[in-house]
């Protein structure tokens, strides 16, 4: 496992390279978001992403999100209506996870099935740029149903674990996941504040 040190406002380009190549050949990473450090693999790598689920011991019937660059690429993992899109625009990129029907390049192992996706665009260049040649899953860096933490000593003693490279900005002012919305119905539903 590698730990590599940088800063949140102005990141170190070799280490987000280095990451994305972990990410490519089949590693996990954490990666800091807006909200809280998050679970990497490469959302098109069945093994990878199995992984995320044992690292988190996450339920496989528990689908995990996905993090994309930008508001554009959306539309590659998810089907957008106009007033969805509207909607996408207005809050995104920021501390929130939409849930949307999915395109059938999501793989089933990351959705446990189910025809919608969460899908994030969180406000932080790292996230976005580790996203920026595949999406990547997004789901907080802890086991399930434990407490979320802020620094990656802290989480890396709760995981038990190694992953493949954590990517440490230090401290996250935010302990809190992102907001979840689900826009499959005429109304948006919020499933988590």
């Amino acid at each position: 496992m590698k730990i590599l040190k940088t800063n949140n406002s102005a990141p170190d380009e070799n280490i987000i390279n280095e990451a994305i190549d972990v990410l490519a050949d089949g590693g996990v990473v954490i990666y800091p978001t807006d909200t809280v450090y998050g679970l990497g693999a490469n959302i098109f790598d069945n093994k990878a992403v199995r992984n995320v689920f044992k690292i988190k011991q996450r339920n496989l019937l528990k689908p995990l999100s996905i993090l994309v660059s930008n508001t554009d690429a959306i539309e590659v993992v998810a089907k957008i209506s106009v007033y969805q899109k509207d909607t996408l625009d207005k809050y995104l990129p920021g501390p929130y996870t939409f849930i949307l029907n999915k395109t059938p390049v999501v793989p089933r192992v990351v959705t446990s099935g189910l025809t919608h996706v969460g899908v994030r665009v969180p406000k932080n260049e790292i996230a976005c740029k580790l996203a920026s040649i595949f999406p990547i899953t997004t789901t907080s860096a802890n086991l399930s149903d434990e407490n979320v933490l802020s620094t990656p000593d802290k989480i890396l003693e709760q995981l038990g674990c190694d992953v493949d490279l954590v990517i440490d900005v230090g401290p996250l002012e935010s302990n809190k996941a992102s907001t979840i919305v689900d826009l499959t119905s005429p109304q948006p539903i919020f499933i988590r504040r």
